[in-house]
Order: C-alpha cells, then structure tokens, then sequence
C-alpha cells in the first residue's frame, strides 16, 4: 500500500490506536533494591505493626502521669534497642531517648527540656525534678499508630517511588511482585546514516542522532533496551534487522526514517508483508508518517510484538516517542493511566499558526512572573514605567504629598513578590523545523496548538503535555515568592 493510501487520523486516535493493541506485562519476582521505578502486581501487608511497642516521641522520662511535677528518683533508662526490666513505679521516673520502648508502668513521657538534673541520692541514686505534669499518653506513639499489623501498605498498580522503597523495607517486603518491563530495540535506517563517532563526514552523510536518543528516552522511561544499528536501504537488509529483532524476543521495535513516500522507504511495505499496519500517517506537525503496526509471531508461541515506525527527522521521532511510544511503555510496565499528563500554561511569545496540521511546540515550562524579554512581562514593564512617570509628575506638582522613598520601595517589592501574581509559563524553545534537535533542548512539554490560520499571541492559555519531570525547570529571577507568612 502507497503510504499516500494511509487514511491520516489525529493524534488522539492514535493514540487510543496504540494503548488499544497494547497489555501489561507478567508479572515477576524483584529484590528490594530493584522495586525503584517499578508497578507492583500484587498489594503489600504489614506482617507486623509499628511501632512494635508504645513508643517514645523525644528524649526525656518515662513517668506515671497521675505523680505530676515534683522530685524522683530515676530507677532505669530505655534507650532505642535496649530497655532495662526494672519496672516504673509511681513516684519513680526512667530516662528514655527518642524511638525507645516506653517501661512498664509508665504512661506518659516528659521532654528533657521540661526537668532538671539534681544532684544524686543517697546510695548514688540519680534523681531528677520533673517541671511540668504530664497528661496520660503524652509524647508516645502507641502500638500500630503507624501501621497496623495486617494492614495493606501499598496497593497493586501503584509506582515504587523513593518514599515507598522506604515503606517496603519497614514492612519486611524484600521479595515483590511487579510487572515486568518492556524490551525495546532501537534500529535507524539510511544509507546515509553513520555513526556518532565517524569524523570526518563523508559526501552526503549524516550522524546518527535517532538511534542513541531514543535508547536514552526507553531506558529512562524504564525499558530495557537492545541497540539494533543501522539498517541500509535495502529490503535485503531490513528484512535481516527485522529478523534479528523477533529472534532477540523484544516486545517493541522503534525504527527511524524509511517511512515517507520515497522510493527507498521500505518500512512501511515490510510491515505491510510481515504484519498489521494499523496507522501510517498522522495528522500532526511534526511527524505525519508516523506509523505503527503489531506482528502475530506463531514461532514464539503466538506473541505480539509492537513496531513504531518514526519518521527520520530527529525531532519528530523525539516528539513521536513521547505522544504515541512512551504511553505504550508505560501501559506495558503497569501503569494504571498511561497517557501524558496535561497541565494549562500561559504563552510567553506569539506562535504562528499552521492552517494543515495541529502543532506539537516544544516549550519550556517555568513558574513564576511573566518571564524576561517576553511580550507579558514587556507590556506589564511599559505600563510600570508609564505609571511611574505619572506618579513622579503628581510629585512634581505636589512634593508635600509625595510618598516616603522607602515606603514606595516596599510597596513595589510587595506587588512583585505576590504568590498570587506567578503562573506557569510556556517559553518556546526556537525554531521547531523538525530536523533542528537543538528545539528539543531543555523541553519539558510539548504544546497542543490548534490547526488553524493567524497567530496564538503571547498571554494565551494553551494546553501543555509534559514530557519531563518540572522539578528541574527553570528558576525566574529572584526566585519564587513563598507562602505569606512563612
């Protein structure tokens, strides 16, 4: 089939094409140390509670709170990991440290910074004042506050995290249930197309960036991955890489360039000859060849293997990976919601409009004020500085009634420090001809712009898919204002 005959369908339709055609792994056993970045299959009780024991909240003493304040003698200590068998008793205290085991007979716990050391009894005996009374129960955590034996700790489809690494280990759970991780093999096509490491570039070659980019973007998305080369432009040679892959038992195949309309792009007749072709062109810029197809492999006991054909330009496999590769591998490796996460951003500057295709920009997201040299932070610099004018020639008329210098001052660092006043904002990353990477750089979205004539202006409200983490985002000058009161 010409690739011309693909019906061209949106990006959502593919989308809903790919995760359609595509189930979660089996699951598989993990230690502890390699849960990180996983989704469990199976949910995770607590053998036991926490704390253990009626625990301690501060360093202090444990006493009897119906005793109140007054002098006693301190009769033991209970430190984390050891506590002396003596009993406390009323009018008797013991020494206890943060995390220990409250002795029998005590039910509250006084913070060291509420007593005073006295000087030692008679025999030796320590003794201490206790300043203030206690009420029953204070400062101990009891047992099972935490977590209660029998208790599920964490459900099957939630993602390992640090913080649930930390949970795993305080339950016992060293041994999990997670769904396996994707295999993906990475292969460019071109004659054309050389190594990074060729210098210097014969007549007519280029470097492959495709191929070390989207092992990177499937390792970082938690695959495993298989680095296939370079295929040339020979239906010979495909059909060999092809093969190489299916005997390899990847579960995805990422192939770049090779699926246009050109008398040497042979993906798409491959896929055509060895399995389903369920899209072959895409309404979207940039990226329209995109394609994808499923091969049935009988010889391996019926498995499905998933083929995403990207078109060569390096940005438009990279931003193909993210909308229509990356949901794939995460609905693979368990994710309960696979797809891109959707959040509202505000444009920095005005973005033509292409009347034939929605456009894919690559933007980074920042928060805070209307970014330096932006449109918005122009006009809103503009009406500061006409407003300031009007306010030095009210002065000038009446400089009795002029307003303190400093007060002028504070009033200005109050309005640019309001919380209220940030946003998050898209800042374009240049020009988004597909074959510049350099537009790729430091994106952290990709935003949604309508297909349609004129120009998005500057300040418009725009929806943003993001396509790394924000932690990293840039930070505006001055930093970000923090909650009043803080």
């Amino acid at each position: 089939m010409a690739a011309a005959a693909y019906k061209m369908i949106s990006i959502p339709e593919a989308q809903d094409v790919v995760l359609s055609h595509t189930r979660p792994l089996g699951a598989v056993t993990v230690g502890l140390a390699g849960a990180l970045g996983r989704v469990l299959a199976e949910e995770v009780r607590a053998p036991d509670s926490l704390p253990p024991f009626p625990a301690s909240i501060k360093d202090g003493y444990a006493v009897v709170a119906a005793d109140g304040a007054g002098e006693f003698p301190v009769v033991g200590e209970s430190r984390a990991g050891h506590l002396d068998q003596l009993p406390v008793a009323p009018g008797s205290v013991a020494y206890i440290t943060t995390g220990a085991p409250v002795p029998l007979g005590a039910d509250a716990v006084i913070q060291v910074e509420d007593t005073e050391k006295l000087p030692d009894g008679e025999g030796g005996q320590c003794r201490v004042r206790i300043c203030k009374a206690a009420r029953a129960g204070q400062d101990i955590r009891p047992v099972g506050s935490d977590i209660m034996e029998g208790d599920t700790v964490l459900q099957a489809g939630e993602r390992v995290g640090v913080a649930e690494v930390g949970i795993l280990a305080t339950v016992g759970a060293v041994s999990l249930r997670v769904h396996a991780t994707p295999r993906v093999a990475v292969l460019s096509t071109g004659d054309e197309v050389v190594d990074p490491a060729t210098a210097p570039l014969g007549p007519g070659q280029i470097r492959d960036a495709n191929r070390a980019m989207l092992l990177a973007a499937a390792a970082k998305a938690g695959a495993e991955v298989a680095d296939m080369g370079v295929a040339r432009d020979t239906v010979g040679h495909l059909e060999g890489c092809l093969a190489a892959a299916i005997e390899q038992r990847v579960d995805v195949l990422i192939t770049s360039g090779g699926v246009s309309m050109g008398d040497r792009d042979l993906i798409k007749p491959l896929l055509a000859r060895e399995g389903t072709i369920h899209f072959g062109r895409v309404r979207m810029k940039p990226g329209k060849p995109l394609t994808f197809a499923t091969l049935t492999l009988p010889q391996q006991g019926g498995r499905q293997m998933l083929v995403f054909g990207l078109p060569g330009n390096p940005v438009s496999s990279f931003v193909c990976f993210h909308l229509v590769v990356l949901p794939a591998l995460r609905k693979m490796g368990g994710w309960a919601a696979p797809e891109l996460r959707r959040v509202a951003a505000r444009l920095a500057v005005d973005i033509k409009l292409d009347p034939e295709r929605p456009e894919y920009h690559r933007c980074t997201l920042q928060w805070g004020p209307p970014p330096p040299g932006s449109a918005p932070a122009l006009k809103a610099a503009v009406a500061e500085a006409a407003a300031a004018q009007v306010g030095a020639a009210r002065c000038a008329e009446d400089p009795l009634h002029a307003p303190p210098a400093a007060a002028h001052e504070a009033a200005a660092h109050g309005a640019a420090a309001d919380l209220g006043a940030q946003e998050l904002w898209a800042v374009s990353t240049g020009n988004q001809i597909s074959s510049r990477l350099l537009s790729a750089r430091s994106a952290n979205a990709v935003l949604e712009i309508p297909c349609a004539a004129g120009v998005l202006k500057a300040g418009s409200l725009v929806s943003a898919l993001l396509i790394d983490d924000l932690g990293g985002m840039p930070v505006p000058a001055g930093g970000v204002p923090v909650t009043p009161g803080f």
